[in-house]
């Protein structure tokens, strides 16, 4: 298989594979696309529990065969269950569903609390989403004891400015082993990433493909990153797509990517998309930054997302 199997460090010792397969969307595809993404040589599978994929991640993996301990699991805590009484109790019923006794990462989805409840999202009579009032620093302590019972084997989060982490740096005892944003090379985040690599925090890319995803808005009136004529002809050099460009482009800054696809010969081209670019296609690559975030919820999810970060429209 024409892949690097790149591997990078956590703080905390772990190792995570740098590419890894999201599930995100489409459900009842998940349980084909995971198995899919096995035997094409992924081990690592990000879900979380708002997904509602971690029952076919999990029946999945049980099915391959392959060992637990060869396999990374990543899944996020929902914001419903930032309470800390709600915490362990949410990541117990994700264990449950994936089927295992420990996952190998587990996020805080988000910094907003929303009210606790079975209703994910729950909201009032006009509509809106009604906040809780559960301080992301009394989530993350809470996060801290499921990680020193090794129900969590890493903690981390998702979706957090710089402003935001450092105060979680500030009045918490655990880094983050890992933050999940939108990174892309239309939102190549230079300096925030750089800054959350000198804390010792690795990031990870979700939408990876940037305005690949429909359900993007803001991107829909546009050429597709994957199509950008930069990446397309950097491809050519290593015979490779855009999008497996854009991967490689990712892996390059020490990041782990996470496309996902339930195409069998998508699965297998993006994990094709761990090899070397030289440096002066990384420099071309550099030159398409956009500064565009694609993924903005804060005026749905009542919280202001990403102050003071490359490609927040205020």
């Amino acid at each position: 298989m024409a892949t690097l199997d790149t591997k990078f460090k956590l703080n905390t010792g772990a190792e995570i594979p740098a590419v890894g397969f999201g599930t995100w969307q489409d459900k009842d595809a998940q349980e084909d696309a995971v198995t899919e993404a096995l035997k094409a040589g992924y081990t690592h599978i990000d879900t979380a529990r708002i997904y509602g994929t971690e029952p076919a991640v999990g029946a999945a993996i049980k099915k391959s065969g392959i060992p637990r301990s060869k396999i990374f699991i990543t899944t996020k805590l929902w914001n419903t269950a930032h309470h800390p009484d709600d915490v362990e109790p949410a990541l117990d019923a994700s264990l449950k569903d994936l089927d295992t006794d420990y996952v190998d990462l587990y996020l805080m989805h988000w910094p907003v609390a929303f009210g606790r409840g079975d209703n994910m999202f729950p909201k009032d009579s006009n509509g809106k989403i009604i906040s809780g009032d559960t301080d992301y620093v009394d989530t993350w302590k809470a996060m801290e004891k499921t990680f020193k019972k090794g129900k969590a084997k890493a903690i981390g989060i998702s979706n957090f400015s710089r402003q935001e982490t450092e105060r979680l740096l500030k009045e918490t005892e655990v880094v983050p082993a890992a933050h999940q944003i939108e990174v892309h090379p239309y939102l190549q985040q230079n300096e925030a990433c750089a800054w959350f690599r000198s804390k010792g925090i690795h990031v990870q890319q979700y939408s990876p493909f940037g305005n690949q995803n429909e359900i993007y808005s803001k991107g829909q009136n546009m050429g597709k990153l994957i199509d950008d004529p930069v990446l397309v002809e950097i491809g050519k050099k290593y015979n490779k797509n855009g999008a497996q460009v854009a991967l490689a482009w990712g892996i390059a800054q020490g990041h782990s990517v996470l496309p996902k696809s339930k195409t069998p010969s998508r699965i297998k081209d993006n994990i094709e998309g761990d090899f070397k670019l030289d440096e002066e296609d990384l420099e071309k690559i550099k030159a398409v930054d956009k500064g565009m975030r694609f993924n903005d919820p804060s005026a749905n999810f009542g919280w202001n997302f990403y102050v003071g970060e490359d490609g927040k429209v205020e």
